[in-house]
């Protein structure tokens, strides 16, 4: 019988970001360096698993909350951690403290107990050994479920992958249908009814609806073309300038020293066409660049990059503006920008020639230089326009509200 094949959100997405480095975590068993945001939000996590832990006869005070926090935070060092200094971990436990003495301050009057924390749910499906890990489970009667994840990073954004995972798990887990059933016997299906991610930085939660069928289904096939593509050995490297940066395994990885590394017994052959480690110590061992394009070639490209991107911009601006208003949103968070949603009136004169007539008539013609809809809307804001010539214009005048979306760079 094959065995299968060992899998989770956290795989799927390691090797969507570099079957390389796939290949180094989990077929190598390499371990990365610690990185202390992990180490930061471990700590979080467990003191929400401690404060919700459904076995506890009463909710722990938070001065008991902040004792455990500090507890499992001294139990390792600062390098352990991934902090570069002492002083840059001890801000991190300033945040932790000030986080939960906040979380305490919005929810300690009200604290409902949940039906489990930090389960680890397993799910043996289509050649796959599924894991996952799921922060807190609510139950809402009836079968349906709450799964709520904590996030402790700057920002907070929907995951779709994440949550679909979730709702694959939740749903068809034996271990979470029995988890279910002690509460409720008569509970025949587990429902998802409500993801929530809960941004523990800023105590604001934001839920998801469930996935369609639709998306479940394009879900699924995306992770078993992920598990297809392992199962045999794909793992070519994906280089991207900042992935590969602060890449853990960049000083053995084939693109950087030109070699296949075969585990700590020995290096394979030659990659062909992969820059040795000798050609490399000038640049910094950077991938070798292809040749140089001439500039004709390069404006080329340029130009034809610059229309997808505009092309790209406008329909994720309505996508984005679709979905945002669905939400009633009116600011969301991604990983490094955020959306603000506001509305903006568009003037337009749908009689054009009668427009023009009255601003000859009015003397405004030549304040247009050439009259279009925006230099002729624009004559309502100047200040030199007599106001009774303005009231003329606003009756051929249509004035709706449009949706405005500023996208800005997080500080």
């Amino acid at each position: 019988m094959t065995k299968k094949l060992s899998f989770s959100y956290s795989k799927m997405g390691m090797y969507q970001e570099c079957p390389q480095k796939y290949k180094f975590r989990y077929v190598h068993m390499l371990p990365e360096q610690p990185k202390y945001y992990f180490a930061f939000g471990s700590a979080l996590h467990e003191v929400m698993e401690y404060i919700y832990n459904p076995l506890n006869p009463t909710f722990p005070t938070l001065p008991e909350a902040l004792s455990f926090f500090k507890k499992h935070w001294d139990a390792t060092s600062f390098d352990q951690k991934g902090y570069a200094s002492m002083e840059k971990e001890a801000l991190g436990y300033e945040e932790g403290t000030r986080i939960i003495t906040a979380y305490y301050g919005k929810h300690g009057d009200n604290f409902e107990r949940p039906l489990s924390v930090e389960m680890k749910s397993t799910l043996d499906t289509d050649g796959l050994s599924l894991m996952s890990i799921l922060d807190r489970i609510d139950y809402l009667g009836g079968g349906r479920v709450r799964i709520l994840d904590y996030k402790t990073g700057k920002t907070v954004h929907r995951e779709p992958d994440q949550l679909l995972m979730y709702q694959k798990m939740a749903e068809s887990s034996p271990s979470v249908l029995h988890l279910v059933q002690q509460a409720d016997p008569s509970v025949k299906q587990v429902r998802v009814e409500r993801l929530s991610f809960y941004h523990l930085p800023t105590l604001q939660e934001l839920s998801f609806e469930r996935g369609s069928d639709k998306e479940m289904y394009v879900f699924w096939q995306k992770v078993l073309g992920v598990a297809d593509a392992i199962r045999a050995g794909r793992f070519a490297p994906a280089p991207e300038e900042n992935k590969c940066r602060w890449c853990d395994y960049r000083n053995i990885c084939p693109v950087f020293t030109g070699k296949e590394y075969d585990g700590p017994s020995g290096w394979g052959a030659k990659i062909p066409n992969v820059p040795s480690p000798s050609a490399q110590t000038a640049c910094a061992a950077e991938p070798k660049l292809p040749p140089a394009k001439t500039d004709e070639e390069a404006l080329s490209e340029k130009i034809d990059r610059l229309g997808a991107l505009l092309r790209e911009e406008k329909q994720l601006r309505t996508q984005i503006v679709q979905t945002m208003e669905k939400l009633n949103r009116k600011r969301h968070f991604g990983t490094g920008f955020s959306a603000e949603l506001t509305q903006k009136k568009r003037r337009t004169f749908a009689d054009a020639p009668k427009t023009v007539e009255l601003l000859r008539n009015l003397k405004l013609l030549n304040k247009t230089l050439v009259p279009t809809q925006s230099t002729i809307a624009a004559l309502l804001d100047d200040a030199s326009v007599p106001e009774d010539a303005k009231e003329k214009l606003r009756a051929l005048c249509k004035e709706e509200s449009e949706p405005d979306l500023q996208i800005t760079e997080a500080a």
